[in-house]
């Protein structure tokens, strides 16, 4: 049933401010509301922490009708509706884990026009009876979320997903919105083509997280680099380390837990019980890591992690941006870090032998292997490249990333490459990067002369550079698309059609010089607390926080987040009206915790004067 006609229940400003405790969009959230007000589609991306949510939310209160949000994680719906409920929106889910008598009791609820918003599992929606139920009430909006899952192309796909476009069919008049943080061009033509949204206008948010500092370093010892920087910069934070295995990510958070930290791993192998226990414990508590594979993140919430680390190369730069986006959504600095090796390209390579897609798949996977590849290598600035990546263009180096901030210093290595791809001709093309280095170097050992190899006019050419110095050459020589790995022959490497000029000395190459990735400078956050009182402030509302939290079963950021704790700080009111002006404070929150905070600044106060 169409709501259009509907008259409005409230604008979209007042509930902005009344609701939701904010003073004003931030562009182009009010573009989009406008679209959804005037009943037409729109299709919206815009990076994590951006505020995608409000873009839906807050015409689903304002339109007549309840908002249908379609949102692939079961796990996640439970807190999403937990939150608009903390600001006074009367939101339900449906989905499998409620009982017969729950879906009635929601079923009933809608049919009185009780709720504002509806999140629904995509199997859920499909169901005939679900679609004879919405065919019945009126509709403000479908929301779809996470709307890449469709995208057969990507690692999030959802077969559910595919079948969404019978919305536009049974309800044509109901305006979609479909909204994602990760898309390039041909994921975004995608989703439009699958869901019938061609149609729709679409908005494309700046990509840039201008609070993420991104930094790429050559793997040596992965986990003494990963503890180091976790003591040095992240001693207390909540943050989310991602590996390639599930075997590794138990490991790694075993080894964790017993260098002091509070770890946690999640993988799709694992107990459903268990998995969600983990992932609620580090949704709701303080200064949890949870060590995981990509089975874990879509649609995380937590604005506090404060980190994302990668202890393996990611297949795609989709992928890393979409996994570093995870972290800092509150707009305060965070790290995307990250170590990584010629062994990641060879796992890698293996599994994508391992899959059963098309050869056009399998070539398309390969080029954003080689593009991730290319951003670990590159020796300009790291955001610039990223962002570039997918459209979206900065005029000058961001200052915030590693090559930025230590400029990395590179070498004329052609002579080097020129005896690397020789050495690998001269080898027949049949043997891994070890034995070519062992070639280079002139070693003696059985296998150099159980093939002859000390007769080859390529043995001992190199011995100007170390073992590890000659693997930083094949490794940026795999990466630039000099040469392959052949995982048919045991990894054996393999020279591409694109080195000729190079091994003919018609060009040359710079190489980059290896470095080990250094302890960051610790930053301000953006609300600046200077003195050791307003940090002392800080932790007295962080604990006023958690006891709400524990109280109401919620995790601590749906009270508030540490910004609007940090803008507490800062200004100290002392009234209902002073406290009403913080950024985040709805009419809801201000009855709820209002006098419960006020009363804690005031006996911070009380305190700290003596008296």
């Amino acid at each position: 049933m169409s709501a259009v006609t509907q008259p409005v229940t409230d604008t979209p400003q007042h509930i902005l401010e009344s609701v939701f405790g904010f003073s004003e969009f931030r562009p182009p959230q009010d573009e989009i509301i406008d679209t959804l007000m005037a009943g037409r589609d729109a299709m919206v991306l815009m990076p994590t922490g951006g505020g995608k949510s409000l873009c839906y939310q807050i015409p689903a209160i304002a339109r007549p009708g309840c908002g249908i949000v379609v949102s692939p994680l079961i796990a996640l719906m439970q807190d999403q509706v937990s939150a608009l409920r903390l600001v006074g929106v009367r939101a339900e889910f449906l989905n499998s884990t409620l009982s017969f008598d729950d879906v009635q009791r929601i079923e009933n609820a809608l049919h009185r026009g009780e709720i504002d918003l509806l999140y629904v599992a995509p199997e859920r929606l499909t169901q005939a009876r679900t679609l004879t139920l919405l065919q019945q009430i009126p509709i403000a909006l479908f929301a779809i979320d996470e709307a890449h899952c469709v995208s057969q192309w990507g690692h999030d796909f959802r077969a559910d997903y595919l079948q969404l476009s019978l919305l536009h069919e049974l309800f044509p008049d109901v305006p979609r919105i479909a909204l994602t943080a990760t898309a390039d061009s041909r994921t975004r033509k995608e989703i439009i083509s699958r869901l019938q949204l061609e149609e729709a206008e679409q908005f494309i948010a700046g990509f840039d997280r201008p609070n993420i500092r991104y930094r790429i370093g050559l793997k040596q010892n992965g986990k003494q680099q990963l503890l180091r920087f976790l003591k040095d910069e992240h001693p207390h934070d909540a943050g989310i380390v991602y590996c390639l295995s599930r075997k590794k990510t138990e490991e790694i958070a075993t080894w964790l837990c017993d260098q002091g930290f509070n770890a946690l791993c999640y993988h799709a192998g694992m107990d459903a019980e268990i998995r969600a226990y983990h992932q609620r414990r580090f949704l709701r508590e303080e200064g949890i890591i949870i060590v995981a594979t990509i089975a874990f993140g879509m649609g995380i919430d937590k604005p506090d992690v404060r980190f994302v680390a990668h202890l393996d190369l990611p297949k795609t730069v989709e992928s890393y941006y979409q996994e570093t986006g995870r972290a800092g959504r509150d707009g305060l600095p965070a790290d995307a870090w990250m170590v990584y090796g010629l062994q990641d390209v060879i796992k890698l390579r293996q599994m994508m032998e391992g899959s059963q897609g098309s050869e056009e798949h399998m070539r398309a996977e390969q080029q954003r292997l080689n593009a991730m590849l290319g951003l670990c290598e590159i020796t300009s600035c790291r955001r610039q490249a990223l962002l570039a990546y997918f459209g979206d263009h900065l005029d000058q180096p961001c200052g915030n990333c590693d090559t930025c901030l230590q400029p990395p210093q590179t070498w004329d290595g052609t002579e080097a490459a020129r005896k690397a791809l020789s050495a690998v001709w001269r080898t027949d093309q049949r043997f891994g990067v070890n034995h070519v280095i062992d070639v280079l170097r002139g070693s003696s050992n059985d296998k150099i002369f159980q093939f002859d190899h000390q007769k080859l006019p390529v043995y001992g050419i190199g011995e100007e550079l170390d073992n590890n110095q000659w693997r930083s050459v094949f490794r940026q020589l795999v990466a630039r698309g000099f040469m392959s790995v052949d995982l048919e022959r045991y990894g054996a490497l393999r020279l591409e059609e694109k080195c000729r000029p190079l091994l003919r000395g018609d060009e040359g190459i710079e190489l980059r010089k290896d470095s080990k990735l250094k302890v960051s400078k610790p930053r301000k956050a953006k609300v600046e607390l200077a003195s050791d009182a307003e940090m002392d402030l800080f932790e007295a509302l962080r604990a006023c926080r958690k006891q709400y939290a524990d109280e109401l079963g919620v995790p601590p950021y749906m009270i508030f987040h540490d910004s609007t704790l940090q803008e507490m700080a800062l200004s100290k009111p002392a009234t209902l009206d002073e406290f009403a002006e913080i950024s985040g404070v709805g009419a809801n929150k201000l009855d709820r915790y209002g006098a419960g905070f006020l009363g804690a600044i005031a006996d911070f106060e009380r305190r700290n004067s003596g008296l």
